[in-house]
C-alpha cells in the first residue's frame, strides 16, 4: 500500500483534456503509424505558414498553407489577456502549458499560452527503450500536440526558435500594465510577441568531442534517434537470419541511458549477438542508489554483457566502405579505447553498431546572439534562475529542465532529468499563475522520489525514496514502473487510452503464455 500511495502522489493534477474533432490541425490525426513513415517526414521538418487562425473549442489553431506568403507577426486571439509564450513541448514546456490551462483564473486574467516545438509530437522518453523490445507503440508514448491540445485554449505552432529578444531587462518587473516583455523571432519569419516566456527547450546529444563520433556513431535521445536504432537493428538481424553472422554492438556511457539500452538490446539479441558497454568509470550507474546498480548488473552479467569500465573513446573509425555490406546492415567499425589506469594496455574492439549515450548540451546555446539583452548562461549553457525559476535579470521570463541551472539547497545543479522538469513545469505554471495576479512566487523544492530503470521487456529496478533499502526488481519492479508512467502521462484522455491498451496487450501476453505452458504439460504426457 505504500508503494501504491507514493506511486498516485506522482500524480501532478488532472487535465481533463478530451479529444474533438478538428478541421484545422497541424498534423493528420490518422489511427495508422509506420516508423518509417515517421522518419521521412523529420527528414523534411515542417516551415510553418499561417494564413489565419480558427475558433476550435474556444481556443485557435494555426491552418498551414505552403504557398502563401508567411505573416511577419503572430496575432493573439485577444489583445486584453496576458500572452504566455512556451518555447519547447518536451516535459517542463508541456506540462507547464498544461498546469496554466488547469487553474483557476479570473475571466479577465486567464493567459493565451502558445506552445513552440519543432516536432508535432510529444515524446516520453524515458520510455523510448520500449520501442525497442517492441513493449509500446509509438502512439502510446509519442502522441501528437494536436490530439493532447485538442479541446484547451493552448495553441501550437511547429517551429524552431532562432532569437530571443527580451525587452524585460529594462525594468519591466511583472506588473499588470500591458508592457511586452519580449519577442520570440521563430525561423518561419513569425514574431511572437509576449508578455511571459517559458524556456523549456531541452538538449541535444553532443558527439562531437570524440573524432568520428557524429558520423558513425547513434545517439538515443530522441523519437527518431529511437526509430534509426530500431531500423538498424532490423537490418542486422535480417544480415543474421541469412548469414549466421553474430551481431555486434557497443554502447558508450554505462550511466541509466547506457545501461538500459545495453540490457534492453542483449534481450532481444539473444545468442544472436553481444554487446560491449564501455564506461570512464570503474563502475556503473556512479550516482544511481546501490539497489538499482546491484540490479543492473544482475541482469547485465546474466546476459553476457561485455563491461569495458575503466576506459574512455579515443575515436570511431569505419572498418569497411563497401556499399552491399552496409545496405544489409553491416559494415562496422572500430572503437580505439584508452584506459583511464596506468598499467592497462590499450583495445581496439569492432561493432556493427555503435550506441553513444554520454554528453548532452542545451539547445538555449544554439539560438542567435540577441545584443544586450543576452540572457545570462553558465558554462553549460544553461540559463542562470533563482529559486522560483525566473531567469535571473529578466522577471517575465522562467526557464526550466536541460534550460536552466537550478542549485539545491547544497548548491549543488539539480540533475536534468525527468523528475526534476515534471516537478518544475508544476512550479513554474504556478508562478506565472502567482506573478499575473500579484502573489507572491514559491521556490522550487526539488523532491527526490526515487529512481526508475528498464532492464528489458519484463524486468526493471525501481529505488523509491520513501522507504530506505528497499528496490523492486524483475517483474513487479516492471510492473511498478509501468504503472508509475502511466499515471504521469500529459492528459486524463490519453492516459486512459494507453492504459486500456496495455492491459489489453498483457492479457493477450497472459493467454499466449497459459497455452505455451499447457501445450508442454500435454505434450511431456
Amino acid at each position: 500500500m505504500a508503494l501504491l500511495s507514493a506511486v498516485s502522489s506522482l500524480l501532478p493534477f488532472s487535465y481533463g483534456a478530451t479529444r474533438l474533432s478538428s478541421k484545422a490541425s497541424l498534423a493528420s490525426t490518422t489511427s495508422g503509424f509506420s516508423l518509417s513513415s515517421l522518419r521521412s517526414s523529420q527528414r523534411n521538418p515542417l516551415r510553418l505558414y499561417v494564413s489565419r487562425a480558427i475558433a476550435n473549442n474556444g481556443g485557435y489553431t494555426a491552418e498551414i498553407s505552403e504557398n502563401e506568403t508567411p505573416l511577419r507577426t503572430y496575432t493573439w486571439p485577444d489583445n486584453k489577456r496576458p500572452r504566455v509564450c512556451i518555447l519547447g513541448g518536451g516535459f517542463g514546456g508541456l506540462y507547464t502549458a498544461l498546469r496554466l490551462e488547469s487553474l483557476v483564473w479570473p475571466d479577465d486574467k486567464k493567459p493565451q499560452v502558445v506552445l513552440v516545438d519543432q516536432s508535432e509530437r510529444f515524446v516520453f522518453k524515458p520510455m523510448l527503450y520500449e520501442l525497442l523490445s517492441g513493449e509500446v507503440d509509438v502512439w502510446e508514448i509519442a502522441p501528437r500536440f494536436s490530439d493532447l491540445l485538442t479541446n484547451t485554449g493552448i495553441q501550437f505552432l511547429r517551429d524552431r526558435v532562432k532569437t530571443l529578444l527580451p525587452c524585460d531587462h529594462l525594468g519591466v518587473n511583472g506588473s499588470q500594465t500591458s508592457v511586452s516583455g519580449g519577442t520570440v523571432l521563430l525561423e518561419s519569419g513569425f514574431n511572437i510577441e509576449y508578455d511571459w516566456l517559458v524556456l523549456a527547450l531541452g538538449a541535444e546529444p553532443n558527439l562531437d568531442l570524440v573524432p568520428g563520433a557524429m558520423e558513425f556513431a547513434l545517439p538515443f535521445y530522441t523519437l527518431n534517434d529511437a526509430i534509426r536504432v530500431n531500423e538498424k537493428l532490423s537490418k542486422l538481424e535480417r544480415r543474421n537470419f541469412k548469414t549466421g553472422a553474430a551481431i555486434k554492438v557497443a554502447v558508450v556511457g554505462c550511466g541509466y541511458g547506457g545501461v538500459e539500452l545495453a540490457a534492453t538490446i542483449s534481450e532481444r539479441l539473444q545468442d544472436r549477438g553481444t554487446v560491449q558497454a564501455i564506461n570512464v568509470s570503474k563502475s556503473i550507474l556512479t550516482s544511481a542508489p546501490d539497489g538499482n546498480r546491484e540490479a543492473a548488473m544482475k541482469v547485465l552479467t546474466s546476459r553476457k554483457v561485455q563491461l569495458l569500465l575503466g576506459y574512455l573513446v579515443r575515436c570511431t573509425k569505419k572498418a569497411s566502405d563497401s556499399e552491399e555490406e552496409e545496405e544489409d546492415g553491416g559494415g562496422g567499425y572500430v572503437l580505439e579505447l584508452q584506459p583511464t589506469e596506468k598499467g592497462v594496455e590499450s583495445q581496439l574492439i569492432e561493432a556493427d553498431m555503435v550506441l553513444w549515450t554520454v554528453g548532452a548540451k542545451p539547445l538555449l546555446t544554439e539560438l542567435e546572439p540577441s545584443g544586450p539583452s543576452v540572457l545570462p548562461l553558465n558554462v553549460r549553457g544553461q540559463a542562470e534562475t533563482d529559486e522560483t525559476l525566473r531567469v535571473k535579470g529578466h522577471p517575465r521570463i522562467f526557464a526550466l529542465g536541460d534550460s536552466s541551472s537550478l542549485r539545491d539547497s547544497n548548491g549543488k545543479l539539480l540533475p536534468t532529468t525527468a523528475q526534476v522538469a515534471f516537478q518544475e513545469a508544476d512550479f513554474t505554471g504556478w508562478n506565472i499563475w502567482a506573478a499575473i495576479n500579484n502573489r507572491p512566487l514559491l521556490p522550487f523544492r526539488f523532491q527526490n522520489l526515487g529512481e526508475m530503470m528498464t532492464l528489458g521487456r519484463y524486468d526493471a529496478a525501481i529505488t523509491p525514496s520513501f522507504i530506505e533499502g528497499l528496490t523492486l526488481e524483475g517483474p513487479v519492479g516492471h510492473a511498478a514502473r509501468k504503472l508509475a508512467y502511466l499515471i504521469r502521462l500529459p492528459t486524463d484522455e490519453h492516459r486512459f487510452k494507453v492504459g486500456v491498451s496495455w492491459f489489453a496487450k498483457s492479457a493477450v501476453e497472459s493467454v499466449a503464455l497459459l497455452q505455451s505452458s499447457l501445450a508442454k504439460v500435454f505434450s511431456s504426457s
